[in-house]
């Protein structure tokens, strides 16, 4: 019988396809946000982004182009990896009496979402903690320009702001339609300051997204789309950024990927990866691209019972069924993914990241509570994440 694609194979899954932002992709796109922001009516604007950013020079040169089109400038270029409610909380301090009327965005997920967390704050008031879940802003939200200088979250396509609390440093997924971004500058010129380790950990976290969102249980036409185009983009583009960094057609591929993958998290959610990797960045601070890595390939395994079928259509994609000997078409893709991660740095067990043993089963208990988890094919529950923690703890 001829092969039918999984997206096209039984029912249509319903829907509701509602895309906020403008994407203008390409080398030196970025010289156009004084004009982009000019068209958002623009006068006064809050530029977020992190010391980094200001020691490679974009930080100085995204202030000029804003100055340049004729609006006001105050800069907050103190957000920290995986923002706190303390990091909005003082974004909120800087921008309170700047009178602005625009926000953008420039550095990796968290600048991004330390903006929307000041955005949501700016414009509803209130704590961050009051927009956990969906949908809890009452009143309009500023315009906002995400300029992604990683190629990993694709957090400037979601209209979820992702922050941690400040005490137990658990992820807080607070999503608002009126949060998504009206632009994003995706510039792959900008990903070229990335060290390796940074474009190691947020590649994995960008394939990771491609990956969960293929074959989460929401998943729909229009998710799978960008799913998929997402993983064609990043298994051919990753690797080579990761050999040669100065390749800017490459980097393009795998910002290009990143914001796809994005996108199909805005209309499928994550997976049970996610929900194992939180704990992990809470308990041990640990890179999330490092968390949901060194579990992903335990829950591909997981899912395959149930979306064997969807693996095997991206490890088609792939190549990886000519190109590897493996008989299962999931275990071609694990293969390929521990290979990505060799190359990209990004550790493949627990045990090589310290994480104690005995702490599997608070992990598990928090796993379970992680609201991604629930989108996962397979279900998931305390006992199995705790049955894939312990099997990441061993070297592969």
């Amino acid at each position: 019988m001829e092969h039918v694609s999984s997206q096209v194979r039984g029912d249509l899954a319903e829907f509701d396809f509602d895309p906020r932002t403008r994407v203008v992709f390409g080398p030196g796109v970025v010289a156009q946000l004084g004009e982009l922001a000019r068209e958002l009516g623009g006068n006064a604007a809050l530029l977020v982004t992190d010391a980094g950013l200001a020691a490679a020079g974009h930080e100085q040169r995204s202030v000029a182009l804003l100055r340049a089109a004729g609006l006001k400038v105050v800069v907050f270029d103190a957000v920290q990896p995986n923002p706190t409610t303390e990091d909005v909380d003082h974004c909120l301090e800087v921008a309170r009496d700047a009178q602005i009327d625009l926000i953008v965005g420039l550095g990796g997920g968290s600048s991004m979402d330390c903006a929307k967390g000041a955005n949501f704050l700016l414009t509803n008031g209130g704590r961050i903690e009051d927009y956990c879940g969906v949908g809890k802003a009452r009143k309009p939200m500023l315009p906002m320009i995400a300029i992604p200088t990683t190629a990993g979250t694709g957090s400037e396509a979601q209209s979820f702001a992702l922050i941690a609390d400040a005490k137990t440093h658990m992820k807080m997924a607070c999503g608002d339609k009126k949060a998504a971004c009206r632009v994003a500058i995706l510039d792959p010129e900008l990903t070229l300051s990335m060290p390796h380790s940074v474009a190691g950990a947020t590649g994995i976290d960008a394939v990771s997204h491609a990956l969960e969102t293929y074959v989460t249980k929401p998943r729909n036409p229009i998710s799978q789309l960008f799913s998929r185009q997402a993983w064609m983009l990043l298994s051919h583009g990753f690797p080579r950024v990761l050999q040669q960094a100065d390749d800017v057609a490459a980097r393009g591929e795998v910002l290009l990927g990143a914001h796809l993958a994005g996108a199909a998290i805005e209309n499928s959610m994550l997976g049970a990866a996610h929900a194992l990797a939180n704990p992990l960045s809470a308990h041990f601070n640990m890179t999330h691209g490092w968390a949901v890595g060194v579990m992903l390939p335990h829950v591909i395994r997981f899912n395959a019972f149930k979306v064997g079928d969807l693996y095997a259509d991206l490890a088609s994609d792939a190549g990886l069924l000519e190109s590897q000997s493996l008989a299962d078409p999931s275990e071609a893709l694990i293969e390929f993914l521990y290979q990505l991660m060799e190359h990209a740095g990004v550790p493949s067990s627990l045990s090589e990241l310290d994480v104690d043993a005995a702490l599997i089963p608070i992990l598990a208990r928090e796993a379970a509570e992680q609201w991604t988890g629930s989108f996962n094919p397979r279900p998931v529950d305390e006992s199995s994440l705790r049955t894939l923690y312990e099997a990441a703890l061993m070297a592969r």
